[in-house]
C-alpha cells in the first residue's frame, strides 16, 4: 500500500511544484550554475545553492516568487505594528509596577502594599517579571510571520526570527524602558524633535534606568541561565507522554528529544546584554558585574548544553555570522551615539566633537569587513571546488554519488516510507561506498543495543 500510494503521489500532476533540485557530479558545476545567470529572460530561470537535505522546510518550497515579494511586504507592515504597539500592554503593566499605581487600582491592598517586604518586591521585581511573561509568546509569533514570508530552509527562518527578535527587543526593552512613556508617545516625541535633540533625550534617560536594568538581567538572564539547567518545561512534557502517549521504544525515544538550542531567541537575547553592557560602561558601570556574571554563566550553561544535551538540527555553514557583526557594530554605533547625548547634557563641549570620529570610523570598519569577507559566506570559491573535485577522485575513485543524491532530497514522507520498508527488507551491502550526511543526533539507545547484539 506504502509503495502504490507512493506511486500515485509521484505520478500526479497536482503534486508537482515550480522548484527543483538539481544534482550535479562535480562541485564546479554545481558553482557555476548557482552562482551565474542561466537565461537571457532573468524570471525564466533562477538558480540559488540548495539548503542542506535536514535544513529544507518544505511547505515553502512550492510558493511562486511573486508571492514571496507580497508576503514579505504584509510581513513588514505587520512587524511595524506589532513592534510599537506590543508595547501598549507592556507599558500598562508597568505603569501598575510602582506603588502610586497599584494603590490607585486597588486601594483595598494599600495596607498589604505599604508592607516593607511587598514594596520591595514591587518595586525591584515586578517591572521586570511583567516585561518577561509579555516576551514569552513573542518568538512563536515571529517565527510564524517567518514562515508567512516563504524561506525555504530552517536556518533562514531562525536567522530573520532572531533578527526581529533582536530589532524588537531593542526598540521595545531597550529604548523604550529608557524613554518614559507608551511607543506612540516616544514616536510623537522623536517626530517632534530635531534628529540632533534625540541622543540627548536618551542619554539623559540612561542613567536613571540602571536600577531597571540590573533587575531586568537578574529575572531574564540569571533566572534564565538556571531554567535552562533545570529544563523543567521539557521534563513535564516527557513524562506527560511517557505517561499518555508512549507505547514502543521509538515514541519513547521521540519524547526523550531533546530538540535543538534555539538560535532564534538565545543569540539575540545575549547580544541585548552586550548592547547593554556597552551603554553603560561609561555612564553607569554598576551594570557591568551582573552583565559579566550572565555571559560567565551563560558560557559554562550553554557549553555543557551544546556538546551534552541539544542535538544540531542542521548545518548552514556558518550563515548566521554576519547578522551577528552587524549587530555587533550597530551595538557599537548606538552606544557611541549616546554617549554622545549624554555627554552633551554634561556640558562637555571640548571632549564631544572628539568622539564624532568614534561612529564614522566603526562604519567604515563595518563597509571594510562587508566588502572583504561577506562573499565568503554567500559564494563558494571555484578554486575549492577544484580541488576537492581532484582530491576526491583521487582518494575515493568508488566514491557511489548517485545513489545518495536519489534520495537525498526526497521529501521526508518518502524517506519514512522507504525507512519502514528497509526495516523488513535486508540488502546485501553495494560493492561501492555510498557517502552520508554527517550525523547530527546523537546514537539512540536502540542503535547502541543493536550494536551490541551485532558484536
Amino acid at each position: 500500500k506504502i509503495s502504490t500510494e507512493k506511486e500515485t503521489v509521484t505520478s500526479s500532476t497536482k503534486s508537482l511544484v515550480p522548484a527543483a533540485f538539481v544534482s550535479f557530479k562535480r562541485r564546479w558545476g554545481a558553482v557555476v550554475c548557482s552562482q551565474t545567470q542561466q537565461s537571457r529572460n532573468p524570471t525564466e530561470w533562477l538558480t540559488e545553492w540548495a539548503p542542506e537535505p535536514r535544513d529544507i522546510y518544505w511547505d515553502n518550497l512550492a510558493l511562486p516568487y511573486v508571492h514571496l515579494t507580497i508576503r514579505r511586504l504584509v510581513i513588514a507592515v505587520a512587524f511595524f505594528f506589532l513592534t510599537f504597539f506590543f508595547m501598549i500592554p507592556i507599558a500598562f503593566v508597568q505603569t501598575l509596577a510602582n506603588i502610586e499605581g497599584i494603590e490607585k487600582a486597588v486601594p483595598f491592598l494599600k495596607p498589604l502594599i505599604e508592607m516593607k517586604t511587598v514594596k520591595s518586591f514591587i518595586q525591584g521585581f515586578l517591572p521586570g517579571i511583567a516585561l518577561k511573561i509579555f516576551l514569552i509568546v513573542l518568538p512563536s509569533i515571529l517565527m510564524l510571520m517567518s514562515k508567512f514570508e516563504g524561506f525555504i530552509s530552517k536556518s533562514s527562518l531562525e536567522r530573520r526570527c532572531a533578527s526581529r527578535y533582536y530589532m524588537f527587543q531593542f526598540i521595545n526593552v531597550f529604548l523604550c524602558s529608557i524613554i518614559a512613556g507608551t511607543a506612540l508617545q516616544q514616536l510623537n516625541s522623536f517626530l517632534n524633535q530635531s534628529a540632533t535633540e534625540i541622543p540627548k533625550t536618551i542619554g539623559v534617560s540612561i542613567p536613571m534606568k540602571a536600577t531597571f536594568f540590573i533587575t531586568y538581567i537578574m529575572v531574564d538572564g540569571w533566572a534564565g541561565v538556571a531554567g535552562e539547567i533545570l529544563r523543567l518545561k521539557p521534563l513535564i512534557i516527557y513524562h506527560l507522554k511517557n505517561f499518555f502517549l508512549v507505547k514502543t521504544e521509538k515514541d519513547r525515544e521521540e519524547a526523550m528529544d531533546p530538540g535543538t538550542i534555539g538560535f532564534n531567541t538565545g543569540e539575540p537575547q545575549i547580544q541585548l546584554y552586550f548592547i547593554l553592557g556597552l551603554v553603560y560602561a561609561a555612564v553607569s558601570p554598576i551594570l557591568l558585574p551582573f552583565i559579566l556574571v550572565f555571559f560567565a554563566l551563560a558560557y559554562v550553561v550553554y557549553r555543557h548544553q551544546i556538546i551534552n544535551v541539544y542535538n544540531q538540527e542542521y548545518e548552514s555553514a556558518g550563515s548566521f555570522w554576519p547578522d551577528v557583526h552587524r549587530r555587533v557594530v550597530i551595538a557599537l554605533i548606538v552606544s557611541q551615539l549616546l554617549l554622545l547625548g549624554l555627554l552633551s547634557t554634561k556640558h562637555a563641549s571640548r571632549s564631544t566633537p572628539l568622539l564624532f570620529i568614534l561612529p564614522v570610523l566603526t562604519i567604515g570598519f563595518h563597509r571594510f569587513c562587508t566588502g572583504r569577507y561577506q562573499p565568503v559566506f554567500v559564494r563558494y570559491p571555484l578554486q575549492d571546488a577544484m580541488v576537492k573535485d581532484t582530491l576526491e577522485r583521487m582518494r575515493e575513485p568508488n566514491l557511489n554519488l548517485k545513489t545518495f543524491l536519489q534520495n537525498a532530497y526526497a521529501h521526508p514522507v518518502f524517506k519514512a516510507a522507504d525507512n519502514l520498508g528497509n526495516e523488513m527488507v535486508v540488502e546485501e551491502p553495494a560493492p561501492d561506498r555510498t557517502p552520508e550526511l554527517v550525523a547530527t543526533k546523537r546514537g539512540s539507545r536502540r542503535t547502541h543495543s543493536g550494536s551490541v547484539e551485532r558484536g
